[in-house]
């Protein structure tokens, strides 16, 4: 299990937020934390680390007026650690290509493919095109519904039909690189993982997959080592000591790589 750091951008400034609250409307989110560092000062603090593989996302729309200054505070960041870090957030086939350039090693896509309860297979197929399938994170991110988990989109906003289950990511695994999913009913909560979901991710025997959401101490981070058989990568955010948290930058570092 290796832990996977995270910077994630919102209205401009690197923030902690309690994911089910964000909204496009006013560019809204409930705050745990928010950084008077830059996005480039964290991916630096990563980089000293040798901690690779962790994601910036950019929190607001294309359409928000603070999208520009978003995407500033992610270029910063991809730029000061080149290779080091994903990059999701908007990201459609027509400028995957623009963060790979900026040093991104890969993008990460949730909206972009996953529309209308459906997979937009000629979406996936365009992302490939443009960046290769080495270079692709879907992020399917996922909130409980009935005795099912289901894949959300846009910024968690809108909810689909489409089921997490292990013909879909043996379905989607010949597209991309890697899996990302969000646990969003517990993402920003500290309140403890959702177990549940760590088991049935860790029954796929595929590609690479981390997860997110709810973890607050190391106990937590034992409970997703163990029900994710060790094979489940983690990032954690409003919890860590960098983000104001309790749970110790280094503590966690040692601690995913024992």
């Amino acid at each position: 299990m290796k832990f996977r750091p995270c910077i994630d951008i919102h209205n401009g400034k690197v923030k902690q937020i309690v994911g089910a609250s964000l909204t496009d409307a006013g560019d809204r989110a409930a705050e745990n934390f928010v950084s008077d560092r830059s996005a480039a000062d964290y991916a630096k603090l990563y980089q000293k680390y040798g901690l690779r593989g962790g994601h910036v996302i950019l929190l607001n729309g294309k359409e928000s007026a603070y999208y520009g200054e978003t995407k500033k505070q992610a270029l910063g960041a991809l730029a000061a650690y080149p290779g080091g870090m994903q990059a999701g957030g908007g990201i459609t086939a027509d400028n995957a290509a623009e963060f790979i350039e900026a040093g991104a090693s890969h993008v990460i896509v949730t909206s972009y493919v996953f529309q209308g309860g459906r997979i937009l297979e000629e979406n996936l197929e365009r992302l490939v095109r443009a960046v290769g399938r080495e270079r692709l994170v879907l992020d399917v991110s996922c909130r409980k519904r009935g005795d099912g988990y289901y894949i959300v989109t846009d910024r968690w906003q809108k909810e689909t039909d489409i089921q997490i289950t292990q013909p879909l990511l043996e379905r989607l695994s010949a597209s991309c690189d890697e899996f990302l999913v969000h646990a969003v009913d517990v993402e920003g909560k500290k309140d403890g993982i959702e177990e549940e979901l760590v088991r049935e991710l860790a029954g796929y025997r595929g590609i690479l997959i981390t997860y997110a959401g709810g973890v607050r101490d190391l106990e937590d981070l034992k409970k997703l080592k163990e029900a994710g058989e060790g094979r489940i990568d983690v990032t954690i955010g409003s919890a860590l000591s960098v983000f104001g948290g309790n749970l110790d930058f280094e503590e966690v570092v040692g601690y995913c790589r024992g």
